[in-house]
């Protein structure tokens, strides 16, 4: 049950009939991974254990550097130098005593993912290369786990949910094939603070939405977003029966 603190704690939320005491229920209970706390992994960790997400398991093995500042919110001047693991758990314990917190300081090699993502109910791949998100993606589909995908550079952001558990969602791999790891990061092409911010904020509500258990999540959709001209767009998204990650016969 939910204790008189954590009623008094999530009232606004509760206050939602999409949400109530059952909801807020579900999000105690729930675990969620975020894989990644830069610009999009920030937003992420400080809305779900807000929210009251019971288990936040969190890896990232960079440390904090004086340029992750303009958009890493969950870091501060104080946290250069600093793990970002170890930073984000100072201010998400701040934040939320009530939560527990797991903190991955390796980077997750095939055994580790496995583990990490069979542990939780919910992934947030918030990385910033294609080979981690190929990496989690694979490790989701192969564990039943939805996968909530964000990405962000210059001044446009993307984001979709894939949901293994559902016949008709694609994944990661159907979207967007063998990709290329010469793409971009942000170091190289710089990007807008508040998109990233947005871009996070969004995966934090797929989240709640998927945890809870209320809502339409974003599965066969991607949202595109131009933050120049503030305009948004959604496309369709089919899953590909060929594809070399979840098509049947990898099933």
């Amino acid at each position: 049950m939910l204790t008189d603190q954590e009623l008094l704690r999530y009232s606004r939320q509760i206050l939602l009939q999409q949400v109530d005491i059952d909801g807020q229920l579900r999000l105690k209970h729930g675990r969620a991974l975020i894989i990644g706390l830069g610009g999009l992994g920030a937003p992420v960790a400080l809305y779900l254990a807000a929210a009251g997400v019971g288990e936040l398991h969190v890896a990232d093995f960079d440390t904090v550097d004086l340029t992750n500042l303009q958009r890493q919110i969950i870091h501060d001047t104080d946290s250069v130098g600093q793990t970002k693991v170890d930073s984000a758990l100072r201010r998400l314990s701040a934040i939320n005593p009530q939560i527990k917190l797991v903190a991955h300081r390796s980077a997750l090699d095939a055994d580790s993912l496995a583990a990490a993502v069979a542990a939780v109910d919910v992934v947030l791949d918030c990385s910033d290369n294609f080979s981690t998100r190929e990496a989690v993606n694979a490790a989701c589909v192969a564990a039943n786990k939805p996968l909530i995908s964000g990405a962000a550079i210059r001044l446009e952001g993307q984001l979709s949910v894939f949901d293994p558990r559902r016949a008709e969602s694609p994944c990661y791999h159907c979207l967007y094939g063998h990709g290329s790891d010469t793409e971009l990061t942000c170091s190289e092409a710089g990007v807008v603070g508040p998109l990233v911010g947005l871009v996070g904020s969004l995966q934090a509500l797929e989240a709640l939405k998927l945890l809870a258990g209320f809502g339409e999540p974003l599965v066969g959709r991607l949202l595109l977003i131009d933050a120049l001209t503030t305009r948004f767009r959604e496309l369709r998204v089919k899953r590909d029966p060929g594809c070399s990650v979840c098509g049947p016969q990898h099933g």
